[in-house]
C-alpha cells in the first residue's frame, strides 16, 4: 500500500513533465519583418488608418522546417511585436498616443492582434501588447493583412518609417 502512495505521485508528476516536455518539442516560432509607412499629417488627436499592408506568410516553409504540416498546427499566437522608427533618425514615438494593429484574410475577418494605448515618451522602439488572439487560420493562409491604426498626438512633419518586428508561437500536434 505504501508503494502504491508514493508511485502515484511520482506517476503523475512524469505525466505532467512528459506533457510539457512533448509540448516544447512540438512549439516553434514563426518571425517576420515588415515596414509601415506613417504619413506626414498636420492633424493630431486623430485616429488616422494606416495603408492595409499585405503579407505573404511563407508559412509552408516553416511547418516543413520545423517537421509539421498547416493541418497539424493546434495554436497560433503573437508572441512578442516590437516597432522601431528607421527613418528619419533621430525621429522618436513622441507624436504618438496609441496604436492598434489588426489582422485579417479574405477568409478570416479583421481581428486586433497588438496594441499599446499610452506609448512611452523620448522612445524610438516599443513593444506593443498581444491580444492573445487565436491566429491559426491567420497563418495558415497564404498571405495574411496588417491594418494599423494610430492616434497622433502632434502633427507628423514628414513621413516616418516603422519596422515592425513580429513573432508568432506555434504548437502542432504529433505526426
Amino acid at each position: 500500500m505504501k508503494k502504491a502512495l508514493f508511485l502515484v505521485p511520482l506517476a503523475l508528476f512524469l505525466v505532467f513533465t512528459g506533457c510539457k516536455k512533448i509540448e516544447q518539442l512540438l512549439t516553434f516560432y514563426i518571425e517576420d519583418s515588415q515596414s509601415i509607412r506613417i504619413p506626414a499629417t498636420p492633424l493630431f488627436g486623430s485616429v488616422v488608418a494606416l495603408t492595409p499592408l499585405t503579407v505573404a506568410t511563407k508559412s509552408e516553409d516553416s511547418f516543413k522546417n520545423n517537421n509539421t504540416r498547416a493541418d497539424l498546427v493546434k495554436d497560433v499566437s503573437l508572441n512578442k511585436l516590437s516597432l522601431t522608427i528607421t527613418d528619419p533618425s533621430g525621429q522618436n514615438f513622441d507624436f504618438l498616443q496609441k496604436i492598434e494593429i489588426f489582422i485579417s484574410t479574405n477568409a478570416n475577418d479583421q481581428i486586433r492582434m497588438a496594441y499599446l494605448d499610452q506609448v512611452p515618451r523620448g522612445v524610438s522602439s516599443i513593444d506593443l501588447i498581444s491580444t492573445n488572439a487565436k491566429l491559426d487560420s491567420y497563418l495558415k493562409s497564404s498571405s495574411y493583412t496588417l491594418t494599423t491604426k494610430v492616434t497622433t498626438g502632434q502633427a507628423v512633419a514628414r513621413e516616418i518609417t516603422v519596422r515592425a518586428d513580429s513573432r508568432f508561437k506555434v504548437t502542432a500536434d504529433p505526426l
